[in-house]
């Protein structure tokens, strides 16, 4: 019994050992991993902090920025800052206008080419020229007119369709290109306005200096400043609408390119069509 005993203390023991040894460990890897999350959570918090500190600071750089052009924009003068800053304001308006409108009258051309030729060789022209006037853009113009011609009984010879298409594809080049010799005006103003200003500082410059009776550089600064910040903004003015024009020209191309590939394709389905008068 005695042994008995022992053998059962013994076991007891060494299991309460290895159940005290293996708590140590896992308390000891729980501890890391607080430890971690704990580090992990200041970098994070550190991170924050760094963010919410450079943010006003951001703010401050671009309120910085907007001051110094409002301070730059009053110092060249009243009255010539707020002729180039009407000409960047009706300018930028014609351009967002010319945008628009470019924007709005481009089409699929092939697209509808297709379903106007299909429409023509079924002998249904009723429904091409509604088709037309449903459709905006200049092609979809173009297309009617031909259309109207085709479906009539005295102008359905493919010369007087041809010269119709042509004629109403001249008519619609114009529309596209309304209002862009404003855009070239206000481009060719506003730096134009600052050099006027800096023809009217160096005179300024010259006057002080003859008051004062003295070429210092500081009697001369005033005028020269006032110089120079004007034709800064012109030019500035100049390339912003220089910029729209160019954009302008390039869809204005992309849309003359089109009204040229739909008049051979209408001329094309008018020869093929039965209405047409060889």
């Amino acid at each position: 019994m005695k042994k008995l005993f022992a053998i059962i203390a013994m076991v007891a023991a060494c299991s309460f050992a290895a159940t005290s040894s293996v708590m140590a460990q896992e308390d000891e890897a729980v501890t890391e991993q607080v430890e971690a999350a704990v580090d992990s959570v200041a970098e994070d918090t550190a991170a924050v902090e760094e963010v919410v500190e450079a943010a006003p600071i951001v703010e401050e750089e671009n309120e910085g920025v907007f001051k110094n052009l409002k301070t730059k924009f009053i110092e060249g003068g009243a009255g010539f800052m707020s002729l180039v800053a009407i000409a960047l304001v009706l300018g930028l308006a014609f351009c967002i206008e010319r945008v628009v409108y470019l924007t709005l009258a481009q089409i699929n051309t092939r697209k509808f080419t297709k379903e106007l030729a299909d429409l023509v060789a079924k002998g249904k022209i009723a429904e091409a020229i509604e088709k037309c006037k449903n459709t905006r853009g200049p092609v979809a113009q173009v297309s009617r007119k031909a259309m109207e011609c085709l479906d009539s009984n005295d102008r359905n010879d493919i010369g007087t369709i041809e010269r119709t298409i042509n004629m109403e594809a001249e008519v619609q080049g114009t529309y596209l290109e309304e209002n862009c010799s404003w855009i070239t005006l206000f481009i060719a103003m506003a730096p134009s306005l600052g050099f006027l200003g800096t023809v009217i500082g160096m005179v300024m410059a010259f006057d002080d200096i003859q008051r004062a009776g003295d070429i210092s550089p500081t009697v001369v600064a005033g005028g020269m400043k006032v110089a120079l910040i004007t034709t800064i903004f012109g030019i500035i003015v100049a390339l912003v609408l220089q910029v729209f024009y160019n954009y302008i020209l390039s869809k204005v191309e992309a849309l003359t390119s089109n009204m040229e590939e739909a008049a051979q394709e209408l001329l094309v389905m008018c020869v093929k069509s039965d209405k047409c008068k060889k």
